[in-house]
């Protein structure tokens, strides 16, 4: 049985300082439970699409100027960040700032700051649970940790404030091989077990993919293709452009597989 959908973007567009427009059109759907991902090259405008759901563009002078985002039957499309925020959508955003001159744990106390409600001890076990290796480090100021350490804790935090939808943009940026497989491991323990639904945000489409149950390529602000991970995944265009594998499933260097960019069908 299909699960319901909780999240329905609208042929959207985007605009910023009431000039530069960069999304066209954009429309997808999330259910409820799952890992959706958003992929894509720099530009294209996955993290405004973000934004555009956690209402992040208003303090960038943005705002959604076409279409509806529609979250739990509600239309939240230019609503205030603390407005969506109440509803559960938590966004973890690209670049890992935390307060540095907190500790760890004082960084994950600051996640239950939207709820009514504030005990923190058991949701500090879970965090805990997910992320073994900040327990260590939990009296450690934030501006002393890794890029690893630091992506824990953002998401750590942001399990924190109890997520119905949790936006992640670009877990593995920067991260070590090693690092990014446990994350993404972690990414989809999280789904399973809490149910939190998921949209991800990532430009390493092997390691989205082998996660989410749904997938979506975004070119020059549009939504050009989508599909399930697994077809995504055996995709020739997919192959060639995200995964850097050629036809005969022969590797391509970043520097081959930008060459052939002109040759998408979808441009």
């Amino acid at each position: 049985m299909k699960d319901a959908t909780v999240l329905q973007i609208n042929n959207i567009s985007v605009v910023y300082s009431d000039v530069i427009q960069v999304l066209k059109g954009v429309s997808l759907s999330v259910e409820k439970h799952r890992i959706v991902s958003l992929l894509g090259s720099n530009g294209a405008g996955k993290t405004t699409t973000l934004k555009a759901i956690s209402g992040l563009l208003h303090p960038e002078n943005g705002k959604v100027t076409e279409g509806s985002i529609i979250y739990d039957g509600v239309p939240v499309q230019n609503s205030s960040p603390e407005e969506i925020t109440r509803l559960g959508i938590i966004q973890v955003l690209e670049g890992r700032q935390p307060f540095k001159y907190l500790t760890i744990e004082e960084n994950l106390r600051v996640g239950t700051a939207i709820r009514w409600t504030k005990p923190y001890k058991r949701d500090l076990e879970m965090v805990y649970h997910y992320f073994p290796s900040l327990v260590k480090r939990r009296k450690t100021l934030a501006g002393y940790c890794s890029g690893g350490e630091l992506q824990m804790l953002v998401m750590g935090r942001a399990l924190m404030a109890h997520p119905k939808l949790l936006l992640l943009d670009e877990p593995s940026l920067g991260l070590a091989p090693l690092v990014v497989k446990e994350i993404f491991r972690i990414i989809a323990r999280i789904n399973e077990e809490q149910g939190t639904t998921i949209i991800l945000v990532e430009q390493n489409a092997n390691m989205a993919l082998q996660i989410a149950h749904y997938g979506y390529v975004m070119e020059n602000g549009k939504i050009v293709m989508e599909g399930i991970s697994s077809e995504l995944r055996e995709n020739p265009d997919v192959k060639e452009f995200y995964l850097g594998v050629g036809a005969g499933g022969v590797s391509r260097s970043y520097r081959d597989v930008k060459s052939y960019k002109r040759r998408k069908r979808w441009l």
